[in-house]
This record gives C-alpha cells, structure tokens and sequence, in this order.
C-alpha cells in the first residue's frame, strides 16, 4: 500500500510518499480503507519531532473510510461499516489500523470528507467549550486564529452556549468567515493591537477566557486581556512555542488560571469520545455545525498540504485523499 513515512525530522522535505507492506490489525482493532485524511498542526509537530515518535513512521492522527478488515475481539464494527476516528497515528495512508475504542460509526447523510474533517478538530472545539472552560450565557472570549479549522468550529459552539464572541484574524476574508460563523466581534491583528482592541471592546473588563492555539507570539498580550480570575486556554503553539515564564505573573494579573490541554486527556475513554463525536455528527445532521472544507490534497502531495497549513494562509480544513479516489 502507499503511505507518507517519516524517516527523518524536520521540513516537508522529509515527506517520503512510498511503498510498504500492507498492515494486519490485531485483536482489537480494525483496518480502514481510508476516503478522507485529516491535515492537523499536530502532524507538523510530528513532522518536525517536537512531538517525537520512534522513527520511520506513518504521519496522521484523522481519517475516515470503510472498515476493510477487523480483529477477532472486536464487536461493535463489521466490515464495510462507514467510520471515522482521531488520536490514532498513521493516517496518511491508504489503509490505517485503528483500535475499535477510538472508531465511530458515521451517520448516513454524512460523507466521509465532512466525517474526516470535523473529527479531531470538531472535538477539540467541543471540549474547548464545553469541559476545558465550560462556556455559560452571557460569558465573553477571546479566540485567536478565529477562521481556523477549530476556530470556526468553536464560534459556532460558542454562540450555541450563548456566549459573546471577539475573534482575531489576518485578513478581511478570514474576518468575513468568523462573521459568517457568528463572531461578534472580529479584530485584524495586523491592523490593530488586539490587546487594546478587547480593552475597548469590553469597556477594560477583559474577558472570561481566551482560546489560544497561536502560542508564543500571542501569550503575554492574551493574559493581559483577561479579566481577573480569568483563564486562558493555551491549546497550540503555531507561531512557536511559548517561553518559560514566572507563575508569580498570574497573580499579579488577578489571579488568573492558565491551562494546556490536549484532546487526548479530554477523549480518555470511549464514553467520553463517543459523548463529543455523536453530538459533533448529530449537530451536522441537524444543519447546527457548519464544516468548512478549505482544500482537499491527493495523498501523495502531502507537502503542499503542509506548506498550505503552515503559511496560515487556510481557512478551514485541510484534506487528503489516496491518489485512486
């Protein structure tokens, strides 16, 4: 079968699109015939090893497919069930082996590109809002790279929850996306300082939380929006890994709260999972969550993808496919 490996850490160079021996699942897993792969920040995190794993390795941690083949404990799945999953690496593939906890079944009026793109992104939105910082009626949030693939995603969980919405972006595309999404408030970080911009806004209260995938270029400026016994949520780190700081900063800014999370903790078990994963899928169902598919890649072109993800230029999700699709 054709796969992406990783043999060595570092640019997209590293990349290798090739040929290996096709994978058995064991006991508790199944093998899916991948249709759609999920293009994360955590793979380039992987790609470059600052999430190492044992090298060479398949690149990946989404997809969505059919079940091809499944283990012998297995019991919740059968072959040519519609599935999806998350958390799972070796994605980037034409097969992937995943165990049968981490699988959800994907409604009929669902394809498996919409399955594929809201998985990883869709729960983390979900425990973002609902779990990391349980959002109520009438709490305001900060939410950088807000027409992001999680960031629209999570405006529309937010005002779900009846929550008020200021969201960084880059461009006036991207402020015309959150807009759609339902942000209240949009802010062009290149034209405006942010911090000074929710100050306004919030007439100097600050806000309940700040959602912060950006990292190092937006973490100080993100605590200063906060009002006191605020939090921030710091879930990523896209402009580069944040500093080491004194923790004295948090009580001299009024007693903040600072967390970082990651949706492994917040899908532990398959109870948990499958809570996130069947109210992301019912909410599609019903027209509630809108998924927005940025581009769609063939697999074999898993560099541009990438670079495409790394300029944060897109908007939305980015996708894969196996070249025979």
């Amino acid at each position: 079968m054709k796969a992406v490996r990783v043999h060595n850490f570092g640019n997209t160079e590293v990349l290798k699109y090739e040929d290996i021996t096709s994978l058995e699942p064991n006991e508790n897993e199944a093998r899916i015939k991948l249709e759609a792969i999920g293009v994360n920040f955590i793979d380039i995190y992987h790609r470059k090893g600052l999430y190492a794993n044992k090298l060479p390795f398949i690149l990946g941690m989404e997809g969505s497919g059919i079940v091809d083949k499944i283990g012998k404990k297995v019991s919740e799945f059968n072959v040519g069930d519609k599935v999806a999953y998350a958390m799972s690496l070796g994605s980037y593939a034409e097969y992937s082996i995943v165990p049968e906890w981490k699988l959800v079944k994907v409604p009929k009026n669902i394809d498996t590109k919409v399955a594929a793109a809201s998985m990883l992104q869709g729960m983390t939105a979900h425990y973002l809002t609902h779990s990391a910082f349980p959002l109520k009626k009438g709490d305001t949030i900060l939410l950088h790279a807000a027409a992001g693939g999680v960031g629209l995603l999570l405006i529309q969980m937010a005002k779900k929850l009846e929550a008020s919405v200021i969201g960084t972006v880059s461009t006036e595309e991207k402020a015309k996306l959150a807009e759609e999404a339902g942000a209240d408030n949009i802010i062009l970080y290149e034209k405006k300082d942010f911090e000074q911009e929710v100050k306004n806004i919030t007439n100097n209260k600050g806000v309940d939380v700040v959602y912060d995938s950006v990292g190092e270029t937006t973490f100080n400026k993100s605590l200063n929006c906060l009002k006191t016994r605020g939090m921030l949520v710091s879930f990523g780190q896209s402009s580069g890994a944040i500093p080491k700081f004194d923790v004295s900063l948090l009580s001299e800014k009024g007693s903040l709260f600072l967390t970082r999370p990651t949706l492994s903790n917040y899908a532990a078990n398959r109870e948990e999972l499958l809570l996130r994963a069947n109210n992301i899928f019912s909410w599609i169902s019903k027209k509630e969550l809108k998924i927005r598919i940025h581009k769609t890649y063939p697999l074999s072109e898993a560099k541009k993808a990438h670079e495409e993800l790394e300029s944060r230029k897109s908007t939305g999700k980015i996708l894969l496919e196996p070249n025979d699709s």
